[in-house]
């Protein structure tokens, strides 16, 4: 027995050994340069955090990614041109979260849906807000009701469907109306609203510099939460229509890429963001309210629920 006994715990002395010995699982590494396709206009806010985060991962792992834009319909076409690509990870893009619900919905043909991706992570949140000039003199939208509700007429202005629709509810809630006008981008709202060619309008972080500034307030917050820049502002769904208006920004690659290289090109954007040493994570805190981590399957569920959400709110649009 004794004997016995002896040559089994030298069997697993040597397998304990043996397997210490062993290499660990080798990460996954890009084959070639990355694309990273993005949804926004030049020099937005939100290139520029995606250029940011892919300077920093650049450096950080050694990959070569290659940021190139692809704009239009509200990130439709790159979600079209994202579906058909090489399922390998050397495709990844940034998007708005709405590009796979509501601004999907309301196509005729998207030509995708929402199993066409894998969805890596999201960084930050919109920070969603009614802006207008702060010498208007409003302090809230209440006062811009309180205004129409007088005769005087308003132009707004709005970057996607979904947002006209958020502003024609606004209008239908207290029995007024405002003539909304669609821009491509917070930038082009923002830019119409700075001119003077809109009363006011929807923009998506952007503002946070010219409110700290004193130059434009936030007269609504259209997320479901207090605007970080702004504390005071009331709530879209206080103010008598019961939807989120705000939405992420998120990095997605085509379905069916390797789950390996799904989670390190995740870890890799993730580290970045959440570091405050980054310039990606200094921006992304200083405009858009600081980083906002979805990721796995609580992404893919998030997911899922916003194209209920979004068919909700397309019912009380009509």
């Amino acid at each position: 027995m004794r004997i016995l006994s002896t040559t089994l715990y030298a069997a697993s002395i040597a397998a304990a050994i043996s397997a210490f010995a062993m290499p660990a699982m080798a990460e996954w590494k890009p084959k070639g340069p990355i694309k990273l396709m993005i949804a926004f206009r030049a020099g937005g806010g939100v290139d520029t955090q995606a250029r940011l985060i892919a300077e920093a991962i650049s450096k950080g792992k050694g990959w070569k990614i290659i940021p190139q834009q692809v704009t239009g319909k509200a990130g439709a076409v790159l979600a079209r041109k994202l579906k058909g690509e090489p399922k390998d990870g050397l495709t990844i893009a940034m998007l708005v979260t709405e590009a796979f619900g509501y601004n999907m919905l309301v196509m005729k043909k998207p030509a995708y849906g929402i199993n066409d991706f894998t969805y890596l992570t999201t960084t930050s949140g919109s920070q969603m807000g009614i802006v207008a000039k702060k010498d208007k003199g409003w302090k809230s939208f209440k006062d811009v009701i309180a205004a129409a509700k007088k005769g005087k007429t308003f132009k707004a202005g709005a970057m996607s469907q979904k947002l006209a629709d958020g502003m024609y509810l606004l209008g239908k809630a207290h029995g007024v109306k405002f003539n909304t006008v669609k821009f491509r981008g917070g930038k082009g709202v923002m830019n119409a609203i700075t001119a003077g060619d809109i009363d006011f309008g929807w923009v998506a972080g952007l503002q946070a510099r010219a409110v700290k500034a004193g130059d434009v307030v936030n007269l609504a917050s259209g997320e479901t939460s207090k605007l970080k820049v702004s504390p005071n502002a009331p709530l879209v769904k206080d103010l008598g229509v019961p939807f989120d208006f705000g939405a992420n920004f998120i990095f997605v690659a085509p379905a069916g890429i390797p789950a390996d290289a799904r989670k390190t090109i995740t870890d890799a954007i993730v580290e970045v963001v959440k570091d405050p040493k980054t310039k990606a994570n200094k921006f992304i805190s200083r405009a858009f309210g600081g980083p906002k981590i979805i990721r796995g399957k609580a992404l893919d569920e998030y997911i899922k629920n916003g194209i209920k959400a979004s068919q909700a709110l397309l019912k009380a649009s009509g």
